[in-house]
């Protein structure tokens, strides 16, 4: 598999330079020369296979002549000792299964979905560096979630050092705890600024010619291929079941009232996953909260590649500037506007350079509807399902269960079973979520994290700090 730039398509690159670079040296996305399909035994089988069956198959043809198969079958059981399982709101004895379903991707190390590529992508670099005696420099913005996951995922892993960059003032307490807590080669930078400051700052560094012949430099936002290619697995095994008529049971971390777990565990219950006939031969709709669209396009690349997925709905705050594109065909970047689904507060999305390169604007509305949510309405929805079925959600899951509600209003086609994305648990922002609901459950994971010291550094969102900050740092 061969990769090009968004900006200039007539360079190719191997999976290992797109992983290790992150950005092209034109300063564009590495996107893969061609979508690929799954086999057709694959595409039958998605509901019988094992996650990790279904991430070996999903990502084998991108690394294909930098990974052999059988060290990515141990890249995968490695990353993904955790799933994502596809959950029915209602578990009561009295009510039908009903309302969306919830693709939880909140069950790894730390409590969100960014786990599955940043999990998958240091063990990764792990494997393409080795040998290598120059140490790796890793920078990432985040705007929450992704900083914990990139600080998790590469803690410990030598020769590499990790640098994020997080907006000051604008992540929870947990989350700047799972950013800046770990110490050893994870060191974090508070910006003072906005995520769309943190990210800018990340593309000035590798357009660096000081940065980039000193160092050597890599990202690890879903900017990075090898970070959004991974993340393309839960949505087909997910689609696999639902096209099948088949749901999971709760995990550990699935939050639910005591009331709602006690109604679920007095009936005998079955191994995932359980039938759920009404399912049975639709595809998928899924509601994905988006903010910087990697976490959709590794959608897109699931469905283009075979997974039975009927189309998309790209969730946003009140941050909407792709829904705008949707909706007129004009792109337009704006200042990104502070929300409380704050890892969704981004005016300038860096993947849809991506869904761009690869689909014309038609095409993108025949895939995806666009809707966008205010605050209070996500609030609302947080009471909303918290009364009727028992189950906690998060901002970003509230956005992503608003948006479907509010299409559904509008008269929106919304074909097959829909499942939200529930894209991380709602006690990584308890502030928001216990002031409607009430205590929330804690999961391991985030008992665990909130036990730590958050260390930072705070700088401006000036590149001559950032270069101050790693040249002195290295």
């Amino acid at each position: 598999m061969f990769y090009l730039s968004t900006k200039n398509k007539s360079q190719a690159y191997s999976f290992a330079k797109a992983a290790i670079g992150g950005l092209a040296p034109d300063g564009g996305l590495y996107i893969p020369e061609t979508i690929p399909c799954y086999r057709e035994t694959v595409r039958k089988s998605l509901q019988a296979m094992s996650f990790t069956e279904i991430a070996f198959e999903t990502i084998m043809p991108y690394v294909q002549g930098d990974i052999p198969s059988p060290v990515l079958e141990e890249l995968c059981n490695l990353a993904f000792p955790f799933t994502a399982p596809l959950v029915p709101v209602s578990h009561s004895a009295n009510m039908p299964l009903s309302g969306p379903f919830l693709l939880e991707l909140f069950h790894g190390p730390t409590a969100a979905f960014k786990d599955f590529g940043a999990r998958f992508m240091a063990r990764t670099f792990s494997y393409l560096r080795r040998g290598e005696g120059k140490p790796l420099t890793i920078l990432v913005a985040t705007s929450g979630d992704t900083g914990g996951a990139v600080a998790d995922g590469f803690f410990g892993v030598e020769g590499i050092s990790v640098t994020v960059l997080y907006p000051k003032g604008r992540v929870s307490e947990l989350q700047e705890k799972q950013i800046a807590g770990l110490g050893g080669n994870i060191s974090a930078l508070a910006v003072e600024g906005s995520f769309d400051d943190c990210q800018a700052l990340v593309k000035s560094a590798f357009a660096d010619t000081v940065l980039m012949e000193k160092l050597a430099l890599s990202s690890a936002n879903s900017i990075n291929i090898s970070r959004l290619i991974p993340q393309a697995v839960y949505y087909a095994a997910a689609a696999g079941k639902a096209q099948s008529g088949l749901h999971d049971d709760d995990g550990e971390a699935t939050p639910r009232t005591m009331r709602q777990a006690a109604a679920k565990s007095s009936a005998p219950q079955p191994s995932v996953p359980q039938p759920a006939a009404h399912l049975k031969g639709a595809p998928v709709t899924f509601c994905v909260p988006s903010g910087n669209f990697g976490n959709l396009t590794a959608g897109l690349y699931a469905r283009a590649m075979g997974a039975p997925i009927a189309g998309f709905i790209a969730a946003t705050n009140i941050n909407k500037t792709v829904p705008e594109y949707l909706e007129s065909g004009e792109y337009k970047t704006r200042v990104s506007q502070a929300t409380i689904s704050n890892a969704m507060d981004v005016g300038a999305p860096s993947n849809f350079e991506r869904m761009a390169a690869h689909w014309s604007h038609a095409e993108l509305r025949q895939m995806i509807h666009g809707v966008s949510v205010t605050d209070d309405e996500t609030r609302q929805t947080i009471a909303d399902v918290y009364h009727d079925y028992g189950y906690y959600l998060d901002p970003h899951g509230a956005v992503g269960w608003a948006g479907t509600q509010k299409l559904k209003a509008l008269g929106g086609a919304l074909p097959g079973t829909i499942a939200v994305a529930a894209t991380a648990h709602p006690a990584k922002f308890s502030e928001t979520v216990e002031s409607i609901t009430g205590a929330v459950p804690v999961p391991a994971a985030i008992k665990k994290a909130m036990g730590k010291t958050a260390r930072s550094l705070t700088i401006p969102a000036d590149l001559s700090a950032l270069r101050d900050y790693l040249l002195g740092d290295s």
